[in-house]
């Protein structure tokens, strides 16, 4: 694997690894591009991913402190991890349950087709849907989806078969075993899905797309990547005439080094990518590297989520299988009657034993709580997945009270629920309880909110530069050579999982970015 210097211009440089960052380290460099690709965790492998819940929730975490504010149940309930996403070569693919819903097209447009909804920061987003279907397409014949390109869904296990026969008794008619990037069959030189259902722990035998072994190492093969993982980025410089120049980082050893670039993509995630911005201010950038608008980590979105437990009289096994395999499309519609606007997936869901009590219960110890416990075996589970509202005061901002290694601010989320999202979590979670009652459960369970899994929003696209941070392209308004690449950009939420989104924008990106760049325009 090349190295490149540290004052050669003419790199990519691309800060963080995940969906958006290593897809795009892959495209840039068959693009004949060099590229400097920053991993702030280390390189794990099929080998050591380990099936411990505990011990790869310790591997693969990004475990950094935050400090929070506001009204959302991550506050109250879980003060030390109110975001969950990875810190590892591959980022959250490595843990991600690889469910590639593709967004509908009424929530590209989600300020015309809902209105004007007093405390939400609603914007359309400034490309239209059939752009962003084309790019669907490319991204899900590379991810391997299922049910898409004629590739079979995955297997139906125990527990989405409860969820089957409960939703069709309820009339629902859009109910499968999900889009999912896990092999059904083996293809790209990866294995098919066995069910083992240790999905979030990293996939042991790599049926489940992650950058780590698919486009790193396809980037690497190119001879013009420079992977530098344990290399925390805290720093993006800009030159005399506010183009982006470089970076700053620590390397493995804690050594502050320098990076210069002709190109810098960031892609550390909606919460990590606005900390980076902010934390690169100047005389220049007073409030943060291109937040002249005063956007940048504002307008913070992490779906509407929380889970739904049914407890049966027989055993249901709900561990085993893959662990997204199963949805319920028909409630992903707009329709105010409802009582509110947008709307959700109910996807299948488990929780390992280690963690059902730790974000899936809403109960403290005692009797009642044991007693859920005690029926883990006999439990089915399903996840609702809905879009949230943007808020211009739901935003990432830097600390006051915390710093990390460095004495480097770390990440303060603000977040307090719309009445939008509190309406929309109680439909949904009735409508998950009635699946279950349907089919003879003989005791329903609801979770409070879970810590944050998908990231979105915080430097997002804008037709407007006083409305966002971005271009259609993820093109800084503010600073020509800057990108961002990750779920950052995405102007609203919608209710599909967000990695096939970022995927299908980081393509579209990159094939900007070879084209601006083979045409000296970058």
């Amino acid at each position: 694997m090349p190295r490149f210097e540290l004052n050669d211009t003419d790199v990519v440089v691309i800060v963080g690894s995940g969906a958006g960052g290593g897809t795009m380290a892959n495209e840039l460099t068959r693009r004949g591009l060099k590229v400097v690709l920053f991993e702030a965790g280390k390189r794990q492998s099929l080998a050591t991913f380990s099936q411990n819940p505990s011990e790869a929730f310790a591997q693969l975490t990004w475990l950094e402190p935050r400090s929070q504010s506001g009204t959302w149940d991550p506050v109250k309930n879980s003060p030390t991890l109110p975001a969950w996403h990875c810190r590892t070569v591959g980022g959250t693919t490595v843990h991600w349950t690889a469910a590639t819903p593709r967004l509908q097209p009424y929530e590209l447009r989600a300020r015309s087709v809902y209105g004007d909804i007093p405390g939400a920061s609603l914007a359309d987003w400034p490309i239209d849907y059939d752009e962003l279907k084309r790019w669907y397409q490319v991204a899900e014949k590379r991810l391997g989806v299922t049910r898409r390109n004629g590739n079979p869904g995955l297997p139906a296990s125990n527990n989405f078969k409860v969820m089957h026969a409960g939703a069709r008794r309820l009339g629902y008619k859009r109910v499968h075993t999900n889009y999912m990037a896990i092999n059904s069959r083996a293809r790209d030189g990866r294995g098919f899905c066995i069910q083992q259902g240790f999905c979030a722990q990293g996939c042991k035998t790599g049926a489940k797309w992650s950058t780590l072994y698919t486009e790193i190492p396809q980037a690497e093969a190119s001879g013009r990547l420079d992977l530098r993982s344990e290399c925390f980025v805290t720093r993006i410089e800009h030159d005399d005439a506010g183009r982006a120049s470089g970076v700053v980082y620590r390397d493995a050893a804690g050594v502050e080094q320098r990076q210069r670039a002709r190109i810098v993509c960031v892609a550390g995630n909606a919460i990590e990518t606005a900390r980076l911005l902010l934390l690169s201010e100047s005389g220049r950038f007073r409030q943060g590297l291109a937040n002249g608008s005063d956007q940048v980590g504002r307008n913070y979105c992490h779906h509407v989520l929380s889970f739904v437990f049914g407890i049966f009289d027989q055993p249901v096994s709900f561990w085993r299988g893959a662990v997204l395999a199963g949805v319920v499309e028909d409630e992903n519609i707009h329709d105010p009657r409802r009582g509110f606007a947008g709307g959700y997936h109910l996807e299948l869901a488990m929780l390992d034993l280690p963690t059902l009590p730790l974000i899936g219960l809403p109960y403290g110890w005692g009797r009642d709580y044991a007693s859920i416990i005690d029926n883990y075996r006999n439990m089915a589970g399903m996840l609702v997945n809905g879009e949230d509202l943007p808020r211009a005061d739901n935003r990432i901002t830097l600390s006051t009270t915390r710093k990390d290694a460095y004495g480097l601010p770390v990440a303060h989320i603000h977040c307090d629920p719309h009445a939008n999202d509190v309406a929309m979590r109680a439909h949904a979670t009735g409508q998950g309880r009635k699946i279950y009652e349907s089919v003879g459960a003989k005791r329903t369970v609801v979770s409070s909110i879970p810590p944050a899994t998908h990231q979105m929003g915080t430097a997002r696209m804008s037709h407007d530069p006083a409305q966002g941070v971005t271009n259609a392209h993820g093109r800084a308004h503010e600073v020509p050579n800057l990108f961002m690449s990750d779920g950052s950009v995405q102007t609203t939420a919608g209710a599909a999982n967000p990695t096939l989104t970022i995927v299908a924008l980081a393509l579209r990106q990159a094939e900007y970015i070879g084209r601006e760049a083979a045409g000296g325009r970058l």
